[in-house]
């Protein structure tokens, strides 16, 4: 175990080292997005700023939403279950949040039932420059694939987290490298590496490596996200793709579909 910990936080040092050896002339600070909420012109139309990307798929990046602003976000997972999700920016960098779970919601499930609530909670405690990534923390108590058995999600909640978030190479392509604690009984460490390429503001390419500990647990997702509005946009994934085996309860490890959208906004 000491291994992995040392191997996963050495490899996530190196990573952060080598996106600020591979920053060139052209490339900015982290797209972070605007503070200022887009204008609005006499036509009613906006100068189409998109809102801050807060997360990939499973993994958060360092972007936050800005002071007032807000988001919803709704995901449909297997057996007709939907994850819900509110976030609030309630002071400039910070953001503090709450989601709930139904399993069984839609469709013709016999067996419909709520998941407790849990919080999210995220601190952007440096901006970054064109030198160095942005930075968060957090905290984040969403599982997924919840087990009745064990009274506990396969797919363990983040816990505490931080995160770095830098455009690398080419404009749009960011790097989202993260560690975090899921459980502070146990104290393993995993890591994260997700990848995002944004293409015109019009969709962008998800793809994270994700609960990085050892091979097996470890998961690969893929999502293409297609921004409709700047405030609105829908993600189809694919979780744990090529995963396999069971979970104690029975449940397959993988892979799953499923399907989000989010809208954002301020006050």
């Amino acid at each position: 175990m000491r291994y992995r910990i040392a191997l996963i936080s050495a490899a996530l040092v190196l990573l952060l080292s080598g996106a600020v050896r591979a920053e060139n002339a052209t490339v900015s600070s982290p797209k972070i997005r605007a503070k200022a909420r887009p204008p609005v012109h006499a036509d009613g139309s906006g100068d189409g700023v998109l809102q801050p990307d807060t997360d990939v798929i499973d993994a958060p990046t360092a972007a936050a939403l800005d002071y007032r602003g807000y988001s919803a976000r709704s995901r449909f997972y297997s057996s007709g279950g939907i994850l819900e999700y509110l976030s609030f920016g309630v002071y400039p960098g910070v953001n503090i949040g709450a989601s709930a779970a139904v399993d069984g919601l839609i469709g013709d499930e016999k067996n419909v039932r709520m998941r407790a609530p849990t919080a999210q909670v995220k601190y952007r405690f440096y901006e970054g420059d064109s030198e160095f990534p942005a930075l968060a923390m957090g905290y984040d108590g969403q599982g997924y694939r919840y087990n009745s058995g064990d009274k506990r999600f396969n797919q363990r909640q983040r816990g505490f987290y931080m995160v770095a978030t830098k455009e690398v190479g080419a404009p749009g392509f960011q790097i989202h490298p993260s560690f975090n604690i899921s459980d502070f009984d146990t104290n393993g460490i995993f890591g994260c590496l997700p990848l995002t390429l944004n293409i015109r503001d019009k969709a962008a390419v998800l793809l994270e490596w994700d609960n990085i500990n050892n091979w097996s647990d470890s998961r690969l997702n893929a999502a293409l996200r297609a921004y409709l509005t700047p405030n609105f946009h829908v993600d189809f994934a694919a979780r744990a793709i090529g995963a396999g085996g069971r979970y104690s309860d029975g449940a397959p490890k993988g892979p799953e579909r499923i399907v989000q959208l989010k809208y954002s906004n301020s006050f």
